[in-house]
């Protein structure tokens, strides 16, 4: 697969992704020639689903968010860069941003607020000469709702809260890939064991202590409808632990894309995990449904352990299989 994009068209494309969401029409229209390839194909989460080319990329999503979202404004968090070390490679980008600005439409079948909002996403693109010839797209649309005041789903299990930017501010564009494929090889080896667990305590080997890959100080950033934690005593009780009851044959890292840069490292599969709703979660009785969930992990290391986890899941996606849809037509 042609890798001929590099560390600049990155910055390029950071640049013009700010431009783009808040451009007028006309120049909207020259930006997304000038960003993405006549060909793209554009994955984002539920509703919205598959997207291909320019035309289905604007109407499908440009549109109706920059329509619901007044005066939009694109945050980036983390923007980081890197060769695919998956077997499809690739050079692709990793962001982590907010959609900012006051909710004076309905979006997807969302009422607006008349407030202001931060929507989160999560976002892979697989640059091309320069051009996004790829993308993965989860936006979390559940937390919308709560932001908007129609939360679907019963109850915290963590802390509903703003996805905040790395502790150390050093996210963006770090353009250090040697560090960042030890980054990656931290969360890789952390990956490696997490698949087993003690069904009494849900603890896996060789992730917390000594020999741990998570750091002890370690905050994990979750979607709309789990909410975040500190510390694994918190991971465990705020979300490993409902989510192994209800999943507990879950089987993940199946990944399009795993990508390092400086302390930062990314991956996402689409989906990423497959599983059998084998216990109540959130509310919704167990079905006994097989499940596929999309996942993008976001992580910063210090002292070579994981330290902060922003975690991107398409749970409109997910609890559709369930038999629940948040977005009904």
């Amino acid at each position: 697969m042609e890798t001929s994009s590099s560390a600049r068209d990155a910055g390029a494309l950071r640049q013009g992704l700010a431009r783009l969401y808040q451009a007028e029409p006309r120049e909207r229209e020259r930006l997304l020639r000038d960003l993405i390839r006549d060909d793209a194909v554009w994955d984002v989460a539920h509703p919205v689903n598959r997207l291909t080319g320019i035309e289905a990329i604007r109407q499908g999503f440009l549109e109706p968010l920059c329509g619901a979202i007044e005066n939009l404004r694109r945050r980036d968090d983390i923007f980081i860069s890197g060769i695919n070390r998956r077997q499809a490679g690739g050079y692709w980008v990793a962001s982590t941003a907010h959609y900012v600005g006051n909710f004076t439409a309905p979006l997807f079948g969302i009422r607006p607020s008349d407030r202001l909002v931060f929507l989160r996403s999560g976002e892979f693109y697989r640059l091309v000469g320069g051009k996004i010839a790829e993308a993965k797209l989860i936006i979390d649309l559940p937390d919308l709702m709560r932001q908007a005041g129609c939360n679907p789903l019963p109850g915290e299990l963590g802390t509903e809260m703003l996805y905040p930017a790395p502790a150390t501010h050093d996210g963006i564009l770090p353009g250090q890939a040697e560090a960042g494929s030890r980054t990656l090889d931290i969360v890789e080896g952390m990956f490696a064991d997490l698949h087993e667990f003690d069904p009494v305590d849900f603890s896996s080997a060789r992730q917390t202590g000594s020999d741990g890959c998570w750091h002890s100080d370690m905050l994990w950033y979750g979607p709309g409808g789990v909410g975040s934690n500190y510390r694994w005593s918190g991971f465990v009780k705020d979300h490993r632990k409902s989510f192994l009851e209800a999943f507990p044959d879950r089987a993940g890292g199946n990944h399009y894309c795993r990508l390092g840069d400086g302390n930062y490292a990314a991956v996402s599969g689409w989906p990423s995990m497959t599983m059998t709703h084998q216990g109540d979660y959130l509310g919704i009785a167990a079905t006994g449904r097989q499940l596929a969930l999309r996942v993008m992990d976001f992580y910063r290391c210090e002292d070579a352990r994981i330290i902060e986890n922003w975690v991107y899941l398409d749970y409109g996606d997910l609890l559709r299989q369930m038999g629940v849809d948040l977005f009904p037509a």
